[in-house]
């Protein structure tokens, strides 16, 4: 999916938005980068397209203004990547999000898709939602936090050893914030 054409950002914040079509899309999207070994939700590849579904079918139903929404990147009308931005309501923590399941497709690599999403993301939680800081937990040892680092992030803290992949691959989880934005 090389493509020169401009990337189209679209945010989706009730289940009844999001189109015929996405979902599976999704789904797709999230097999390939899943089975590809990427940082995305479901670290045992192959992962079973069930799973996938299930977990696509929670977050499209789970979509409310107030505290979650799905941001996704198209090329030529096709699917390139997606991300999920959620904040907790609960007075006490409501100033800040967390980005989750951050994903391009293997063939937009490079091209700016990932990047694009993350700041788009980050415009939508600071004029759509409010928010003053948001925050994502990445997995170390996959080079992410060079590329949060590069988007303005910076690292918080760090879990050591807090993801095992396999036996003796344990890999720390790294906390990363974007603030202001």
């Amino acid at each position: 999916m090389h493509s020169t054409s401009t990337p189209l950002f679209t945010q989706f914040a009730t289940p009844e938005a999001v189109p015929d079509g996405l979902a599976p899309a999704l789904v797709d999207c999230w097999t390939e980068v899943s089975d590809a070994g990427g940082a995305a939700g479901f670290p045992f590849p192959p992962v079973d397209p069930a799973e996938v579904t299930a977990a696509v079918d929670r977050i499209v139903t789970g979509l409310d203004p107030a505290s979650s929404r799905l941001v996704v990147a198209t090329v030529d009308g096709a699917l390139a990547g997606w991300l999920c931005l959620r904040r907790d309501t609960f007075p006490l923590v409501a100033h800040w999000g967390t980005l989750h399941h951050v994903q391009t497709r293997l063939g937009v690599r490079g091209q700016g898709i990932g990047a694009g999403l993350v700041r788009h993301a980050r415009a939508i939680a600071r004029e759509d939602m409010g928010l003053e800081q948001l925050r994502l937990a990445a997995r170390g040892g996959v080079g992410l936090e060079g590329f949060y680092g590069g988007l303005g992030w910076r690292e918080v803290g760090r879990w050591p050893g807090a993801l095992r992949l396999a036996d003796g691959d344990d890999r720390d989880e790294i906390l990363m914030l974007l603030a202001p934005l």
